[in-house]
């Protein structure tokens, strides 16, 4: 039987927020955060192999792909505001308890939600999202960390190329050993979205944020020590934006967390989407027996 996936819009505080869905709402729910500067798009492939077993939800964060986009003259953009518009949503459509996929930018809304209420989260997996200072690629991230010291527009142009076509581009294809398997509708989708007017205000409003993430890690291990939350990492071992050691560092607060780390790059799910649906089906299948 074919799944039916939904494409729905709530409102959150004001604020549109656009939202993939499928499977029984009965089902121990999955909630799917998306990095930058992709959308819910990337999990198109995702959502019906898990949706059999799973309440399967992915929201665009704000600023992102089909939901709101607020000019940053009117909405303050930094990750505890995303990670507002998430809670509200959650609430918003009832998911109280939920296991979490983050990748990229959703790592640290994620996060935030599990400091907020540890209870919310019933497991944790994370695709190249990051949350220790391993992590960290020094090549890619020194423009940004650079950026957010002194915001000046010759500081943001490189992070302006990182978001050109060919830059986009890149973030999906670098480190595949087999690129055929990246369709171009990804970095097209993105790009096409990040070039609407206003958007690049937006994002590099987000970059300038970003060290507060690193800020929040100590917190973050922390609560991962605290309560030993189920964690499946499963990693493109050729990220050159988040490297593995990211991946390998959640083993020292939580011991007994999987790490798995496959022949790929940054969006994982493109080039190797049938073992990260294995991996993720056996280890929820533990996590949140059905």
């Amino acid at each position: 039987m074919m799944t039916v996936v939904h494409h729905r819009t709530v409102d959150v505080g004001g604020q549109a927020v656009f939202y993939r869905e499928a499977g029984d709402a009965t089902a121990p729910a999955v909630v799917l955060l998306h990095g930058a500067p992709a959308s819910s798009f990337m999990f198109r492939g995702l959502i019906p192999l898990l949706a059999d077993r799973y309440h399967v939800v992915a929201p665009d964060l704000l600023g992102f792909g089909y939901s709101a986009m607020p000019p940053v003259e009117r909405f303050d953009y930094t990750f505890g505001a995303l990670t507002d518009a998430v809670e509200g949503f959650l609430d918003t459509i009832g998911i109280r308890r939920c296991a979490l996929y983050v990748q990229d930018y959703g790592a640290p809304v994620g996060w935030r939600l599990a400091l907020r209420d540890a209870t919310r989260i019933t497991a944790v997996v994370s695709q190249n999202g990051n949350a220790y200072t391993e992590g960290f690629v020094d090549s890619f991230w020194k423009p940004l960390w650079d950026y957010a010291e002194d915001m000046t527009e010759e500081k943001a142009a490189p992070l302006r190329g990182a978001l050109s076509l060919e830059g986009i581009r890149w973030q999906y294809t670098h480190g595949v050993p087999d690129t055929s398997l990246v369709s171009p509708d990804t970095w097209m989708h993105d790009h096409m979205l990040v070039s609407r007017p206003g958007s690049m205000d937006v994002q590099l409003k987000l970059f300038s944020e970003y060290p507060t993430n690193v800020a929040l890690y100590p917190q973050v291990q922390e609560y991962f020590r605290t309560t030993q939350v189920p964690l499946l990492a499963v990693w493109g071992r050729n990220d050159e934006i988040f490297g593995p050691d990211g991946a390998r560092a959640f083993r020292r607060d939580l011991p007994d967390a999987e790490v798995h780390l496959l022949d790929g790059g940054h969006f994982l799910l493109e080039s190797e989407l049938p073992a990260v649906t294995a991996l993720m089906r056996d280890f929820l299948g533990r996590a949140l027996p059905v």
